[in-house]
Formats: C-alpha cells, structure tokens, sequence
C-alpha cells in the first residue's frame, strides 16, 4: 500500500492574476500538473464568469476546475459565492476515486460568501477512505471564530476520528488562531508547524509575510513542507502555492 501522499493547496485569483489584468489559469494548470499531486485543493475558483468569459480569448469552455484537472485528475467544486456574472468557490483535484462530495456552506454575510467543501476519497488498497476537506475563511476574526466552530462540529459529527484527514485552504488567519482551536477540538496537526514550528508565508505572493494558508492533518507524519516561491508562480495569483508531502501513519 501506497501510504505518502503529495498534497498543494492554492488560492488561484479566479485564475487572473493581480488586479484582473490577464488570464494566467494555463500557466496555472501547467504548473500544477508539474507537481505531479494526487490532491489539490483550490480556492477562488471561477465556476462561471461569463465577462471574462468575453473578454479573455483563452477563456476554457470547461469550468476552472475541470480544465484544471486535466485528464488525469478527477474535480469537485463547491460553488460558494454567487453574482450577477457567475459564481466561484472552493475545489478539489484528486488522483483517486471521489466518493463523495458535500459543500458546507460557512456564509454569515453577503459580503463574504464562504464555505467548506468535503470529499470523500478512496485510494487504492487503503482500508480506509481519505476525507478531504477544502475551505475558505472570512477575513474578520470573530467571524472565523464562528466558521472554525461550524467547521469542528461538521467534523466531529461526519468524519469517524480513525479515518485519516487532510484539511486545507485560506484560513485569513494572520493571528494563529485556528491551530489552537482545531488542534484542541479535532486533534489536528498543521503541516508547516509541524516540521518548521510555524505557519508558511504565502501573502502576497511577491513578498510573502502573511500566515493566510493552511494544510492541517490526521493520521499523517509531515515529511515535506514547502512553500512555493519560485519564478514559475509568482504572478499568477496574489497567494502562493503550499506543497506537502504526508506520509499515513498506521491505525
């Protein structure tokens, strides 16, 4: 059995880059598929824009998250946040079998439509299924307080607590709140603390001193944390790309 896992979380910018001036969701695909993973998870995924749509000759006919996953990745999208022109929210590509797929939707205001996205994966020869879960968070504290208590009372009632779990995303979460709660109230591990005693950098892209992203885990050992700041992403989103790699630990 296969136990090592190869995991990126991203928050894609609708797939333009910096202040919407270009479309740069080919560049994103390719760099992705680079990584070679067997789960992405995706945040600001445009499931339908049809403005851009006009405006950006190499706008895919596909929703993002299925030109994403290519032909070799199978996609779940949580549509989250809707208007006028389309909607986007949260995504999952995935080497295995989607059993399952359940958007959560963590919406408190109109202002900052969010939710948490749970898919239920089988690898080959596991025992047991993998539950991933792709979430995005409000940017205001005390309404992420509020998410994190929805967010582990979903967990705790759907998830068993000896199938193995990756949880990642934006978590807005500059203050470190969130290892705290998730870490007391599910036994979560954050990967980036786990291995280099804090949370990766990953806004803005071009500087990055914001602690935003967020892989957390159970039933897993961290054997590589990166953040990814080389040439190849810089401009094609205001965040940078977390990359992992986890390794299942047995029951």
């Amino acid at each position: 059995m296969d136990r090592r896992l190869r995991i990126a979380s991203y928050n894609i910018h609708k797939g333009v880059s910096t202040f919407n001036r270009r479309l740069v969701l080919h560049e994103v695909q390719r760099e992705l598929h680079r990584l070679n993973p067997d789960i992405v998870f995706l945040q600001e995924v445009q499931g339908e824009h049809t403005r851009r749509a006009e405006r950006f000759d190499a706008w895919p006919d596909s929703p993002q998250h299925e030109f994403l996953a290519g032909e070799h990745l199978t996609a779940a999208y949580g549509r989250n946040a809707n208007h006028r022109l389309g909607h986007h929210g949260n995504a999952l590509l995935s080497r295995f079998p989607i059993r399952s797929t359940n958007n959560l939707d963590l919406t408190l205001h109109r202002f900052e439509q969010r939710g948490l996205l749970h898919c239920i994966l089988q690898p080959a020869s596991w025992d047991r299924p993998l539950h991933a879960l792709c979430v995005h968070l409000n940017l205001l504290a005390r309404d992420r307080r509020r998410q994190l208590a929805t967010l582990a009372e979903y967990i705790q009632t759907n998830i068993p607590h000896n199938e193995p779990l990756v949880l990642a995303g934006d978590f807005n979460d500059w203050s470190r709140e969130a290892t705290h709660t998730l870490k007391l109230e599910l036994g979560l591990a954050e990967a980036f603390e786990t291995l280099h005693g804090s949370p990766a950098k990953s806004f803005p892209a071009r500087l990055p001193m914001l602690q935003l992203d967020r892989i957390y885990t159970r039933g897993f050992s961290v054997e590589v944390a990166e953040v990814l700041t080389d040439a190849h992403w810089i401009g094609l989103s205001d965040h940078v790309p977390l990359f992992t790699v986890l390794h299942r630990r047995d029951a």
